[in-house]
Formats: C-alpha cells, sequence, structure tokens
C-alpha cells in the first residue's frame, strides 16, 4: 500500500475542507503573501472556469497564468499551461499543492546539438563518412 501524501501534515481531504485563511498560512511566505494581498483578475477568472467546470469532463482549460498557486480545490484538475511557445498538459494531483503552475511547464528545453556529418554545420561538412 503506497504512503499517503501529507502536506504540511494535512491529508488532501483535509486541505480541501480546510478555510482558505487556515489554508494560506501554512503556505511558504511569499505565496503567503502573495494570496493575501489577493488573487489577479486572470487569476480569478481562472479559479471560476476551474470550480465551473468541476462537473463535466470535457477538454482542458487553456490558460497563461503561470503565477497561479496551485491550491487544494484544483486537484484532480487538467491544464494547458502557456510556456512561451505551446500549451503544455499539466494534471493537477496533491503533491503540486503550493507549487506555482509556471513550474509544471517549462520554458526551455536542453540543447541537444547534432553529431558531425551530413546537415551539421560548415565545419563539419568535411568529416568522412563511414
Amino acid at each position: 500500500m503506497p504512503k499517503e501524501y501529507l502536506f504540511r501534515g494535512f491529508k488532501a481531504d483535509d486541505l480541501k475542507s480546510m478555510p482558505m485563511d487556515e489554508f494560506i498560512n501554512l503556505l511558504p511566505s511569499r505565496m503567503r503573501r502573495s494570496l493575501k494581498r489577493g488573487l489577479t483578475p486572470n487569476q480569478r477568472s481562472l479559479l471560476e472556469s476551474i470550480r465551473a467546470k468541476k462537473g463535466g469532463k470535457e477538454k482542458p482549460l487553456k490558460t497563461h497564468v503561470r503565477d497561479m498557486i496551485i491550491l487544494p480545490e484544483m486537484i484532480g484538475t487538467t491544464l494547458l499551461v502557456h510556456n512561451g511557445k505551446e500549451f503544455a498538459e499539466v494534471k493537477i494531483n496533491e503533491k503540486m499543492v503550493g507549487h506555482y503552475l509556471g513550474e509544471f511547464a517549462a520554458t526551455n528545453r536542453p540543447v541537444r546539438h547534432g553529431k558531425p556529418g551530413i546537415g551539421a554545420s560548415r565545419s563539419s561538412m568535411y568529416i568522412p563518412l563511414k
């Protein structure tokens, strides 16, 4: 039986039923300050559309709001988060609570240079092929 995940000593069900003020006090200082100041209009719109969509299983919501803090009520939803070029699919689970949405949609990929040979570059054009 897998070990159940706890966020600061609370189960996911406890977090969902917890009032927002109590949950905010569990977060690190930067996120706590951000949420106490209130949600931006874009963040509020995203949260309202997630709440409205909870019942239906349609296609995932697309969003550009990378600075949204993942709240317990978002567990189980699938979002398409923009990474600057395309939308990356993010399935939210209980381990993601307290992180930013943008952390799960990487904005850059590691560079993998090609091997020398045909089509690599001008300088490697004269490398003998086997």
